[in-house]
């Protein structure tokens, strides 16, 4: 590779992509494909993108070019559903969720790789729920060209893949709601209108639906009856302080056991997280009725995709799991609850 001259560089090979970047129509391309065979007519476009002289290819250069970076990385940090680029562009490529499902990385080995200096591997957040298609992660190389010795260490770090998309085990869910206000129709259930759309966007089907009054031996019998049918059952009210809130101990006289009774996270001190047998079984508070994303809303993607939320998952989620209280709720593309 060999820098030259703007005029100089006619006829002859680009060494690397070259971008441009147009503030007034609103946006940044590649205008130049490395591999392309300059032309006369192009020098004075090339000019207005700023250069003055450029690198082509001369069969003399050493080190590992971006886009060849690009080729060994991507196939070594891509895991269970996920796809990539077919080729890099500007000597990038991104990665994708094949599926829906839970996003993981490996926080470690991330870091170990983006500390060295030279790679690029930034993510989206470890534990999101994403959609299809929904870009996950993407890689280069900072500079053109890198010593062979850090793609060395990249490979070498990157014995397994860092990065997957859990598919979601979760297809069913039966909803119990519990209270006798809403039960003799004093009050209307708020919590249907709010859980099953976020449960269905998800692929989760609401297969049973239930109003019961704040009696134990009734909520004890529908928990049962319910989280036989359902992959999940959710239920809400009757889990705070107060001494007509029964929900709890009915759920454990019905067999749940409890991985929490509370969590850290505001909103939703009061959610309560167990299992009858191996499926899972989330009392919610009545935070979920007020606010557009809760503890509840942090933890469905890992509880959908099969994962047990235990203690120490709660104490960690602490930092970062207060809710900013934004007058317009943009959650999950949001800070709060990702640790």
């Amino acid at each position: 590779m060999r820098r030259v001259s703007i005029e100089e560089a006619v006829g002859q090979v680009l060494a690397y992509d070259i971008t441009e970047v147009n503030i007034v129509e609103g946006f940044k391309h590649r205008a130049y494909k490395r591999g392309h065979i300059i032309a006369a007519d192009e020098v004075e476009h090339l000019k207005s993108l700023g250069r003055r002289s450029i690198f082509i290819e001369d069969g003399n250069s050493t080190g590992v070019h971006e886009d060849d970076a690009a080729k060994i990385g991507a196939p070594l940090i891509a895991g269970s559903n996920i796809r990539y680029d077919a080729e890099s562009s500007e000597g990038k490529v991104s990665f994708y969720a094949e599926i829906d499902g839970l996003f993981k990385v490996d926080e470690e080995r991330l870091f170990q790789i983006n500390n060295i200096g030279i790679p690029s591997l930034p993510t989206i957040h470890n534990n999101m729920g994403v959609e299809k298609g929904k870009q996950v992660a993407a890689f280069r190389i900072i500079p053109l060209v890198c010593e062979q010795s850090v793609m060395d260490r990249v490979t070498e770090i990157l014995d397994t893949p860092i990065i997957e998309i859990k598919p979601y085990v979760v297809k069913t869910a039966a909803l119990l709601i519990t209270g006798s206000e809403v039960y003799e129709g004093r009050i209307k259930d708020g919590f249907r209108p709010k859980l099953e759309p976020k449960l269905n966007r998800m692929g989760v089907e609401v297969i049973d639906y239930r109003i019961v009054p704040d009696e134990a031996d009734i909520v004890t019998a529908a928990v049962q009856e319910m989280a036989a049918k359902a992959d999940m059952l959710i239920t809400t009210g009757g889990t705070s302080v107060d001494p007509d809130d029964i929900t709890a101990q009915a759920l454990l006289d019905a067999g749940v056991t409890y991985e929490m009774k509370g969590s850290q996270i505001q909103p939703g001190n009061n959610l309560t997280m167990g299992y009858y047998g191996d499926k899972p079984v989330c009392a919610i508070p009545a935070a979920a009725l007020h606010f557009s994303a809760t503890s509840f809303d942090i933890l469905l993607p890992r509880i959908l995709a099969g994962e047990k939320i235990g203690k120490r998952d709660m104490a960690l989620l602490a930092h970062g799991g207060l809710c900013h209280f934004c007058k317009k709720c943009v959650y999950p593309i949001c800070p709060f609850g990702r640790g």
